[in-house]
Parts: C-alpha cells; sequence; structure tokens
C-alpha cells in the first residue's frame, strides 16, 4: 500500500508536534486529516496546504461529526490515528480542585479513550491499522507539582498497555511516545492553566510556585537537552512504517535516563534524584 492510500487522523494540530508530523507526514506522501479544536487553527492549517477539520476530543458530536466526514472521504477506511491532542495542568496535588483534574482527564485520557473506541472497529474490518498515543516521560516517572499531569499521562499508559495486549493478533498495533522535552507551546498552555485554576497567593507552595511560573515563561528552552519536535516526528514515521512496530519510543536524553533510572534505584533513592531535578539542583 502506498502512503498517498494511507489516511492517518492527527489531533492537536495547532502547533508544536502535532503540526509537525503533520507537516511531515504530509510531506511524505501521507493522507493527512490535521484537526484542531478551533476554527482559526483549522483555517491556518488549511493555508498551510494540510487537509484539515475540526476536532473537540472533549465533544462527543464534534468526533462523531469528524469521523463521518473522514470516513466518507477514503471509502470507510483509516490506516492510523495520532492521538497528540494534550495540555498540562501544573499545581501541587492538594491545590487541585477535583474539578480541575477531572478536566485534565477529559482531554489526555477519557477524549482519547473515546476516539479510539471509534477507530478500532474501522481497523478490525479493513484488517489492519496503527494507534500512536503521545505520552510523555512523565507516563512512567513523576514530578512534582505535576499531578495532573502525571496522573494522565500513567492511566494512558496502562490503557495503552492493556489495548495493545487486547489486539495482538489483529494486525492493529498500538505505540506509545514517551518525549522528554519538545519545543512547543506547551509551557505557554500550562501556564495559562496554572493561572487559571490555582490559587497560589494562597498555598503553603506559594514560594515554589514562583519559580516554577519563571521556569515556564522563561525564553528559549527551559531545560536542557530539548529537542525540536522532528524528533517524535522520527518515532511516528517508524510506528507507521515498521513491520513490527515497538510498544514503546523514547524521545529525548531525559526520557532514556529516568527510564534507565527507574530500572535500576531504589524508589527512595529515585525520589531523591526527581526532588533534585525538579528543584534545579537547589535541594
Amino acid at each position: 500500500m502506498d502512503n498517498k492510500d494511507k489516511t492517518i487522523l492527527i489531533t492537536g494540530c495547532s502547533s508544536g508536534i502535532g503540526l509537525c508530523v503533520a507537516e511531515g507526514l504530509h510531506q511524505r506522501g501521507y493522507h493527512v486529516i490535521a484537526t484542531a479544536r478551533k476554527d482559526a487553527d483549522v483555517s491556518m492549517l488549511k493555508q498551510r496546504g494540510l487537509e484539515s477539520m475540526q476536532l473537540d476530543v472533549t465533544d462527543e458530536d464534534s468526533m462523531d461529526k469528524a469521523m463521518s466526514n473522514i470516513l466518507s472521504m477514503t471509502d470507510g477506511k483509516l490506516y492510523a490515528l495520532f492521538n497528540n491532542g494534550a495540555y498540562g495542568q501544573t499545581g501541587a496535588v492538594e491545590d487541585i480542585p477535583t474539578d480541575v483534574l477531572r478536566e485534565q482527564f477529559n482531554t489526555n485520557v477519557f477524549g482519547w479513550h473515546s476516539l479510539t473506541r471509534r477507530v478500532i472497529p474501522i481497523m478490525r474490518k479493513q484488517g489492519y491499522g496503527r494507534i500512536i498515543q503521545n505520552s510523555s516521560v512523565l507516563g512512567f516517572i513523576a514530578l512534582p507539582f505535576r499531578g495532573p499531569y502525571n496522573a494522565s499521562k500513567f492511566a494512558l499508559e496502562g490503557l495503552s498497555d492493556t489495548l495493545r495486549l487486547e489486539l495482538a493478533g489483529s494486525n492493529i498495533f498500538v505505540s506509545l511516545i514517551e518525549p522528554g522535552p519538545i519545543r512547543s507551546r506547551f509551557r505557554d498552555n500550562a501556564l495559562a492553566a496554572f493561572e487559571r485554576n490555582i490559587d497560589a497567593e494562597n498555598s503553603v507552595h506559594r514560594e515554589k510556585y514562583l519559580g516554577m511560573k519563571n521556569r515556564l515563561k522563561k525564553e528559549g528552552d527551559a531545560m536542557p537537552f530539548t529537542l525540536p519536535p522532528e524528533a517524535v516526528l522520527k518515532r511516528v514515521i517508524h510506528a507507521l512504517e515498521s513491520r513490527s512496530p515497538q510498544p514503546r519510543y523514547y524521545v529525548t536524553f531525559p526520557t532514556y535516563l529516568f527510564g534507565t533510572l527507574r530500572r535500576l534505584l531504589p524508589f527512595r533513592w529515585l525520589d531523591i534524584v526527581l526532588l533534585k531535578v525538579s528543584s534545579g539542583g537547589k535541594n
């Protein structure tokens, strides 16, 4: 099957990883359906030469409409889904209202699950498919003040591992992409979510929040070993084109480092390392 006959649906294409992957796969000859929540972003994607439509993973009607449009365009076929659209809610667990935690899961977990359930019957009927989930290094190690995002990615990893086992032998492959720091608008969105939902002034963590906000506002790369989104594109291409795609794809040095430390260190020692990293070495 030529790439031009392979349709891939990508969520969260307004910027960063989603936009890079959509454009990279389009240039590689895939039939890319690039989606975004906002109409302005859909227009931007069309101006960049991408086939685009509105899709909000927190809106069931939006997903139904998008899937109906896609299947009518592709004669009922879909080669791959790249679940990417997500955001990070920062703040201490004790400061996170439960409704805010629920909102994080609605976007990062429940919405992806709902969209994935829509595509699996299509892939089963055609006899093949690829489901690629954009997770994070924070899907297998936790850092303080990132509780909702940590929890959503841990949940995503558990669901994806289970789904991969359940789809064994179906010719539908499930892969997790696990990036560390990647250049994107992620920090801008995380700062906006923090300021919208966290009462920092009345928190016992007020002083730590000041340092966290400064890191989120920092111009340029906030962390060492930050890579451009093309590093994720490379792994997505392998997950799409390999006869035996990997269950997990590490991206960036911190992901490899923490993956190794998690296997080798006792939990107490790993906690010490993670606290050092999260404080910039000031503990």
